[in-house]
């Protein structure tokens, strides 16, 4: 074994001018965007993993201005801002001993910033919030149609109403605001959804939910309800942000509970928690790594990697999972065109706030898997707890409502949901008098809940956790089983997908490739589970099910070598391919309905095409054949090259996905693919991606570097099944070191660097 060695940082020798210039720091589920001003002020933009409103829209807590004078910033020779992701902390100093820590604790929901000076300052910590007053946004507005695109398409054409934030009366050293969810759009939601009957039986998430924060400081006094300064100057100090999400009655029991809260973290000395702290993320840091070196792709593969993995620590292991729309670290300064604003946000002129992301609310499984599939093999297990803990919350509320819909067993989730579960009326259809969703796009699209299992199987494969394998993954796998099991008839004794569709692309169609592939990949996954977990009914059932899956659909490439569209013939000169579908129907306008290659889901994320496994030369043809080879964001293209063992056009996908700078001063805010900046779809597609050239499973054989590149070595340690972790090191062509743990699985390697 080896140590992982430092994870280099980020460092700027400017002061910022605005909120684009700001740093990502936070602890999972509280996070700061953090920058400097002209004038030497530090800010903190602050975010929480569940921070629901009345209109179910996840909103910033508010932001923090700490200014000082004389300000030591402004015009310092030795100015630096540093980012230390090894250690958990950011740094602003003048170089000649100066400087403001911030510090999200890793264990306690609190911001620390802490400054020390060589002369003694006036400190001024001031609470910026900007809904102090109701507003209304109007139903042609860029905020309505896509920031707030749930409410959207309400037939009585009313403006949304963002209620305002509470302010509370200060006390001695203290001031505290909140929000407080005095109303809710969930019963509404539910009576449009032919639901209402469940609202009394599953308490609405948002009504009373109430956050905030509560800020002091050493030797600080309030200097009115959002303010609070130092009493005398002085050369060490620090401010405190504590921030809360909670069901309350009132404000005034939030901040009874707030102070209870504080009083309980505080017990804790502040240098033994920053010890803690410190200690978690150098944890965090050796669980995994990948480092990769030989050229300056390879060099920005590393920091891409690192960044991303960073922002999911900092970001998603939560009370909620992190949003694929720019996570906690969206700033939501964004105009139509999708470049960010020109200026500061006037809300009052309707420009866009902090709260604004594109594509709003709600979780989008094929988007958001993307995020927290690179925590199995990096041994991530606390983000993925958030993930999965979502969708097994919604479950019950999930299999009721399937219930009154179908009268049959099981559940599936739509793609797009509000974190209970359901999906959105724009989705469903306001006054839909049906059950089918009005939106073509996810009409029948429910395969995320077979990935979803595909997940879980990987999570339990890798821990052997039997609690997680019984109150998670098993409930799961037996509600989405069974929906499938009964929602379609057989035709020849075969199940029979229609109406369905394959992903969003080929939409409508029958018997689709991802759903025929999932469940080819999964039943046989759960039949394999130990039967102290399972039932003789379930495996019965499973096995009854996997017999009865019809064939992957296949056929041959068009004239073009392509995968065929819906009114073309395929060429019987043409290779072999998978299809998308068994048949397609065409969309109303011809086209297809996205740029997805849903046939290769049989390769990522079912990986019954790949090195080592059969017919791998139909599954690379099929890649060959792809109608969209798009790079980027939630594209899969270099996961699907780097299960077939296409080394190069893996390394060409990474790179273009570790190299999609944003238009923010911190680059590795993922530049807007289809999704809001930081488009963090981004970066975790070219992390599994690069995962997968390293190490892939095939039952109790692991593929070490099965599509990995010429001229690039790397170092790196990964997880695998059976508590199983890999660390090398490839250098020159071959693995000059390796430690695999438990040592009894050394003889399971199948080393392909050619030794």
């Amino acid at each position: 074994m080896w140590a992982a060695g430092p994870v280099e940082g980020v460092s700027w020798t400017t002061l910022g001018k605005d909120h684009r210039d700001s740093m990502p720091i936070g602890n999972g589920d509280v996070a700061l965007n953090v920058w400097t001003e002209a004038n030497g002020d530090v800010v903190m933009l602050i975010a929480k993993t569940d921070a629901w409103s009345e209109n179910g829209e996840l909103l910033k807590i508010g932001r923090v201005r700490l200014r000082l004078s004389p300000n030591p910033f402004v015009e310092a020779k030795g100015f630096r801002q540093t980012l230390d992701v090894q250690h958990g902390v950011l740094e602003v100093t003048d170089g000649a001993g100066s400087r403001v820590e911030i510090w999200v604790d890793a264990n306690r929901p609190v911001a620390h910033a802490q400054y020390e000076s060589a002369r003694p300052m006036q400190v001024t910590a001031t609470a910026e919030l900007w809904r102090l007053a109701a507003r209304k946004v109007g139903p042609k507005s860029v905020e309505f149609g896509t920031g707030l695109r749930e409410l959207g398409g309400n037939p009585s054409g009313a403006d949304v109403v963002i209620d305002p934030d509470m302010v509370l009366k200060a006390r001695g050293g203290r001031v505290e605001w909140c929000h407080h969810n005095g109303r809710s759009v969930y019963p509404e939601v539910l009576e449009n959804q032919h639901v209402g009957a469940l609202v009394s039986k599953y308490p609405d998430p948002l009504l009373d939910r109430t956050f905030g924060a509560a800020m002091e400081g050493t030797g600080m006094a309030a200097a009115g309800d959002l303010e609070i300064r130092t009493v005398r100057p002085m050369k060490t100090g620090r401010v405190d942000v504590y921030v809360m999400t909670e069901r309350a009655a009132t404000p005034e029991a939030w901040r009874g509970d707030m102070d209870r809260m504080i009083a309980r973290e505080s017990r804790v000395s502040l240098a033994q928690a920053r010890k803690q702290h410190e200690a978690w993320w150098s944890g965090f840091w050796n669980r995994s790594w990948i480092r990769v070196s030989g050229d300056a792709d390879a060099e920005a593969v590393t920091r891409g990697y690192a960044m991303q993995r960073w922002m999911m620590g900092a970001s998603g292991r939560g009370a909620m999972p992190a949003k694929f729309n720019g996570g906690l670290f969206s700033i939501g300064d964004y105009n139509s065109d999708g470049k960010p604003a020109a200026g500061p946000y006037d809300p009052a002129k309707g420009e866009l706030t902090p709260d604004f992301r594109r594509w709003g609310a709600e979780y989008w499984f094929q988007n958001n898997r993307l995020l927290y599939w690179p925590a199995v093999a990096a041994g991530d297990e606390d983000l993925l707890r958030s993930f999965f803990g979502m969708y097994r919350k919604a479950l019950p509320l999930a299999e009721d409502r399937n219930r009154l819909y179908y009268k049959h067993g099981g559940a599936a989730f739509a793609e797009t949901i509000y974190f209970w579960g359901t999906p959105s009326n724009v989705d469903f259809g306001w006054g839909n008098p049906d059950v089918t969703m009005v939106n073509p796009f996810i009409r029948h699209h429910i395969n995320g809940n077979l990935e979803l299992m595909a997940m879980m199987l990987d999570a339990w494969d890798d821990t052997r956790d039997e609690r997680f394998a019984r109150e998670t993954l098993l409930p799961i796998a037996w509600a989405v089983t069974t929906y499938f099991d009964e929602h379609w008839k057989r035709v020849d004794g075969k199940l029979h997908f229609d109406p369905s569709q394959s992903l969003e692309t080929d939409r409508p169609s029958v018997n689709p490739a991802p759903d025929i592939a999932g469940l080819m990949f999964v039943l046989p996954r759960l039949l394999a589970l130990p039967e102290t977990l399972t039932t003789a009914e379930q495996r019965a059932r499973w096995k009854e099910m996997l017999a009865d899956v019809p064939p992957l659909p296949r056929g041959t490439a068009n004239a073009e070598g392509k995968q065929p569209e819906p009114e073309t013939q395929a060429d019987p000169k043409g290779k072999p391919i998978l299809w998308t579908a068994a048949q397609w129907r065409p969309t109303r306008n011809g086209r297809p309905g996205n740029v997805e290659n849903p046939e290769l889901y049989a390769v990522f994320p079912y990986q019954l095409f790949g090195v080592g496994l059969p017919d791998l030369q139909l599954a690379r043809n099929t890649f060959a054949a792809r109608r969209f080879p798009a790079m980027t964001c939630w594209t899969q293209g270099g996961m699907d090259a780097a299960v077939l063992g296409l080394a190069d056009e893996a390394r060409r996908h990474v790179v273009a996905n570790f190299t999609a700078y944003g238009v923010e001063r911190f680059r590795w805010f993922w530049r807007q693919g289809h999704d809001s900046e930081p488009d963090l779809d981004n970066g975790g597609a070219g992390s599994v991606a690069l995962q997968l050239m390293l190490l892939q499973e095939r039952g109790d054989k692991i593929l070490l570097l099965p599509a990995w590149p010429k001229g690039w070595d790397v170092e790196f340690k990964l997880h695998a099944s059976q508590n199983t972790t890999v660390e090398g090191r490839y250098a020159g062509g071959r693995i000059v070191r390796l430690a695999v743990s438990p040592e009894s699985r050394r003889r399971d390697i199948v080393r392909m660097d050619g030794e």
